[in-house]
């Protein structure tokens, strides 16, 4: 009866693992799952010199720019407590010394730039309120930018 015992505890703990596993797995397929291209409509621009993406509309496309690399300055905006995405903003991305570096209307919920390396100010305006943020653009990794509105 001890093997029987042991056997039953086995897999019962074998039950209650796969039962912790399964979620997670699910959930990391969810993050991974494939993008349909017919609801991407993302295309690299450049202003000033500068290239940049904006868009993110829809699950796809915002599975489809969370993927893409290269790009050093990866703003999301976003509104309320539940951080729903915002699109629609004015944004204006200047240097150091005033500049302006580019400036686009209608962006969001998205926004992926190329800057050189140097110090920039972001400032954006929803809805007659504005943000506005320093970033250090250095070359060792992207700059991770959200900038959120109260409802």
């Amino acid at each position: 009866m001890n093997s029987h015992r042991k056997s039953l505890l086995s897999g019962l703990a074998l039950a209650l693992a796969m039962l912790c596993v399964a979620p997670l797995a699910a959930a990391q397929s969810l993050d991974e799952a494939p993008v349909d291209p017919a609801g991407v409509q993302l295309q690299p621009q450049e202003q000033n010199g500068i290239t940049y993406l904006k868009g993110g509309i829809g699950i796809d496309e915002s599975r489809a720019m969370q993927q893409i690399r290269g790009y050093n300055l990866q703003i999301t905006l976003s509104s309320g407590p539940d951080n729903k995405y915002q699109s629609g903003a004015e944004v204006r991305i200047e240097s150091a010394g005033g500049q302006p570096v580019l400036t686009l209307s209608d962006v969001g919920p998205m926004l992926y730039t190329k800057l050189p390396n140097g110090h920039y100010q972001v400032l954006a305006n929803l809805n007659g309120e504005q943000q506005r943020q320093q970033v250090v653009i250095d070359g060792s990794a992207p700059v991770k930018l959200n900038l959120h509105w109260r409802e």
